[in-house]
Parts: structure tokens; C-alpha cells; sequence
């Protein structure tokens, strides 16, 4: 079996996760809310494998690099982190309704990169052709995943709080009944952020070391390093204002929201959108 059919497995797996979580919000059923949970580690699982095997298959190929070289394989890469910090919540916090604000973001990037991408494996470019790959991007997704898990539960908050108020002094039932209560969403939106900051932090340096040893110069205000520069600095007004001035409610939850926004922005947006030294052409980093 290759890697590409296991990455249309881990497809599979995350939209019939994503539908079942939907079901678990409707019905409030327990069971329901476990069977989406088991389906979306289980295509964790799977994906873990896919990855695996595609880093096998460059070295049969002749290639020989960690499968995070491209496009396609850092989505590939990015949907796979968002589900791990998913479950380190889960597990940790016991919240299992966050799931359904988070793996549809797996979805939607696993359904683009297995119906609009080259999945072909190629080459490395000269610039790629470093160990720093590997320690950039496994440290800026981490971060990323971290940000996306703090971008759903802060939606979460800001439909409870529309719904009860902030001083949830008047509970609402249905489906808001199972979300956690509204200074739990936001603290666990805060927490996800305190993993997800000194991630992207070393994502940031490493990637400084890497352009250094690729082009001879740490900084050069590229378009991806200006776009990191501006999510790095979102999220860290986030967290002063956060510890300093005390801010945690709606004004945090919507921040918490554009901080996404800008990571997307810096990642998808930059490379699709803007030249510089990270445009390998639409299929690269």
C-alpha cells in the first residue's frame, strides 16, 4: 500500500470524524462523541504510517528527505500536528466537544491537499537541502497546530458567550450545555497559546539559522519572514495583555481568532500569494 492511499484513508477518516462530531453536537449522545474521537486518532494513526512510508518512498526514489519539503506535504504535515495537540487536550483536559471545532480544520487541509495538489515527491531544492528543514518545520507547526486548537475553542467561547454572557449567569441548554464552562474555554484557549508561542519563537530562530546557512544572512524582511515577524508579534500582545492588563473574555477569544487568521496568512497566504526567497513555485514552501 503507498502513502497515497493512506493519506486518502486519513481523508476518510477526518471528514467521517468530522461528520460524526456534528451528530455528537446534535444529539448530546456520549458514545457518539467517542466514536468521532476514536475515528479522528485512529486516522492520526494512519497518517502517522502515510508519513512514515512516504519518507521510505523518497529513499527508494533516490531522494532521500524528510516529507516536508513542498506544499502538499507540509498541509500533509500540518493537518497530522493540529490532530496530535487535539489529542494532548483531549486527554489532558477531558473536553472531547472541542474536537468538533478543530478536526474540520484537518479536513478542509487533508480534502485541498489530496484533490488540488501535485502529490508527486521530488527533489530538493538547493535551499532545502539542510537539517534545518526539519527543525523549522516541526517547530513552527507544532506552533501552528497549537494556534488552530486556541482558534476553535475560541469560537467556541464566542458562540457560548453570545449565547449565556460572559458571567454565564444564566446557563442555556441544548447543545451549549456541552461546552465546557466559558472560563474554561478561555483558559484553555490561553494554555494552547503558551504551547503554541515559544513553538513558533524556535520555528522563528531556527529558521534564521537555516537562511543564514542557505543565503548568508539571518533576516532579509522577505515576505515570510516579515509575515512570521507580524504573527509572532499578534500573539505575543496576546499574552502581555493577557498577563499584564488582565484581558480574557471576548477581547481574548477574538484575538486569539485573527492571531490564526495571521497564521494562515503567513503560511498559505504568502506562499500562494506573494514572491520572495520562501517561493519555491505554488507546490513549495
Amino acid at each position: 500500500m503507498s502513502s497515497s492511499m493512506l493519506f486518502n484513508v486519513t481523508t476518510f477518516a477526518y471528514m467521517i470524524s468530522t461528520v460524526v462530531f456534528f451528530a455528537f453536537l446534535a444529539s448530546k449522545n456520549k458514545t457518539i462523541g467517542s466514536v468521532a474521537s476514536f475515528v479522528a486518532y485512529a486516522g492520526l494513526i494512519v497518517q502517522t504510517v502515510a508519513i512514515g512510508l512516504r519518507w521510505k518512498e523518497s529513499y527508494d526514489m533516490g531522494v532521500g528527505h524528510a516529507p516536508m519539503s513542498n506544499l502538499y506535504e507540509s498541509i500533509v504535515f500540518f493537518t497530522w500536528t493540529i490532530v496530535l495537540i487535539l489529542a494532548y487536550i483531549d486527554f489532558r483536559y477531558k473536553y472531547r466537544v472541542v474536537g468538533a471545532f478543530v478536526v474540520p480544520f484537518s479536513l478542509l487541509g487533508m480534502a485541498w491537499a489530496q484533490l488540488g495538489m501535485n502529490t508527486g515527491i521530488e527533489p530538493l531544492v538547493p535551499a532545502l537541502q539542510s537539517n534545518w528543514l526539519l527543525y523549522h518545520v516541526i517547530t513552527c507547526f507544532l506552533g501552528y497546530a497549537a494556534f488552530a486548537v486556541a482558534c476553535g475553542v475560541s469560537i467556541m467561547y464566542l458562540i457560548k458567550a453570545a449565547v449565556e454572557g460572559d458571567d454565564a449567569s444564566k446557563p442555556a441548554g441544548g447543545m451549549m450545555s456541552m461546552f465546557p464552562p466559558i472560563k474554561v474555554l478561555d483558559d484553555l484557549s490561553y494554555r494552547a497559546i503558551m504551547i503554541g508561542f515559544p513553538l513558533l519563537t524556535l520555528g522563528i530562530i531556527t529558521g534564521a539559522a537555516w537562511a543564514n546557512y542557505a543565503w548568508g544572512t539571518y533576516w532579509s524582511w522577505d515576505p515570510k519572514e516579515t509575515w512570521s515577524l507580524i504573527t509572532w508579534f499578534v500573539y505575543a500582545a496576546y499574552l502581555h495583555a493577557r498577563i499584564t492588563r488582565g484581558w480574557v473574555g471576548k477581547r481574548a477569544a477574538w484575538l486569539a481568532v485573527i492571531g490564526f487568521a495571521a497564521t494562515l496568512f503567513c503560511y498559505l497566504g504568502v506562499n500562494l500569494f506573494l514572491s520572495g526567497l520562501h517561493s519555491y513555485g505554488n507546490s513549495k514552501m
